[in-house]
């Protein structure tokens, strides 16, 4: 049993059964020189399993492999499907750290909530992380663009299709190795405003990770890529006049330039995921002497202060990219414009720039952010 280093409160145990027939070290060097992002899966994974009599059990690491279930297990049906998304960092010191893993747990066990399921406590999903990385390690890339992506996820497993909460769950974590998600430089992307479908609304699940969440954006995706965007921007359900988040990612506005410059991000409101990178950048552009403040943004503020100047910068951001920066905008109904001339600004490079220092060691984690695996 090994012990938090962030709360000193020991770990959920693991057993360890690891994989006999990995990739040999050739392969995995190959695959590491040019990862892509989710396209290869590391050796092992974990697993655990609740039932309502027994709580959370047998939780195992074990070669990575195929899963089986019966045609009528309740995720396949009602849905009961949630996840996270989180990176492993090598540093230059050959350690290998997480960021900010406690909130992640913490988002889990609130997603769980929302969709009645069994919360898997911090310690099991902590632990999980622990086993994980520690037998994997071979497979976290070097590199400041390049990490170990961890997937954690929680199936309803339940067999029967009685429309009601799963009366069991399986709770398992993958990995794989994740390249520069931008292989030729941060380039600004094009995004379309979807005025024919929202996200979520007030009540719904939209502050949870959840899987039907991303089955239900796909279509908007598919419209932007029909208009030639790269991501789809969501607006609220009510008015259809407020700009909440692109795609996956949050979104970030910058005002003004230089020592002015000031930073608004859209405020939660039950309908917009909780995003890590979103609440973290909050605090580092505040270490940065930058204003950052939650608030609201409407489709005529964004166009008109593009138009005016007053609007510099905008840029999306999440664990997989860190920061994305927004170019351009089309809108079925507002027309189309362009971000500062479509090109990457300076306050977006600095806060990205100041981020992946931290996650990967390069300047000093002021925050107690890094959490040490080995």
């Amino acid at each position: 049993m090994t012990t938090s280093t962030e709360t000193g409160t020991a770990l959920w145990p693991i057993a360890l059964n690891p994989s006999d027939h990995g990739a040999s070290d050739a392969r995995r060097a190959e695959i590491l020189a040019d990862p892509g992002f989710g396209r290869y899966p590391s050796d092992n994974m974990v697993r655990a399993t609740w039932t309502t009599d027994g709580g959370w059990q047998n939780a195992r690491l074990e070669a990575y492999a195929p899963l089986t279930f019966d045609p009528a297990t309740n995720f396949l049906h009602y849905g009961q499907a949630i996840f996270e998304g989180l990176k492993a960092y090598r540093h230059a010191d050959g350690s290998i750290k997480t960021f900010r893993p406690l909130k992640n747990a913490a988002r889990f066990a609130a997603s769980a909530r929302r969709l009645a399921m069994a919360e898997v406590p911090w310690e099991l999903f902590l632990g999980s992380i622990e086993a994980l990385v520690r037998q994997d390690r071979a497979w976290v890339p070097e590199g400041q663009e390049k990490s170990l992506y961890l997937r954690p996820f929680l199936l309803g497993t339940e067999v029967g299709l009685g429309v009601r909460p799963s009366n069991e769950y399986e709770f398992l974590l993958i990995a794989s190795p994740a390249g520069a998600y931008f292989p030729r430089g941060v380039k600004p992307v094009s995004v379309w405003l979807s005025d024919d479908y929202v996200r979520a609304a007030p009540g719904g699940t939209g502050e949870a990770k959840c899987a039907g969440n991303y089955a239900a954006s796909l279509l908007a995706q598919a419209e932007a890529a029909t208009h030639g965007c790269d991501q789809v921007v969501w607006l609220d359900a009510i008015e259809r006049r407020w700009i909440e988040e692109m795609g996956g990612m949050n979104l970030y506005f910058v005002f003004g330039t230089g020592d002015s410059a000031r930073l608004v991000t859209p405020r939660l409101t039950g309908s917009l995921l909780p995003g890590i990178t979103r609440e973290s950048l909050l605090t580092v552009a505040e270490s940065l002497g930058i204003r950052a403040e939650e608030g609201q943004i409407s489709v005529d503020d964004w166009r008109e202060g593009c138009a005016s100047g007053e609007i510099s910068e905008v840029f999306a951001c999440g664990t997989a990219a860190v920061i994305t920066p927004v170019g351009e905008v089309k809108s079925r109904t507002s027309g189309a414009w362009q971000v500062s001339g479509a090109r990457t600004g300076p306050v977006t490079m600095q806060l990205r720039q100041a981020l992946l220092d931290i996650q990967t060691g390069a300047e000093p984690d002021e925050h107690g952010w890094l959490h040490t695996i080995c």
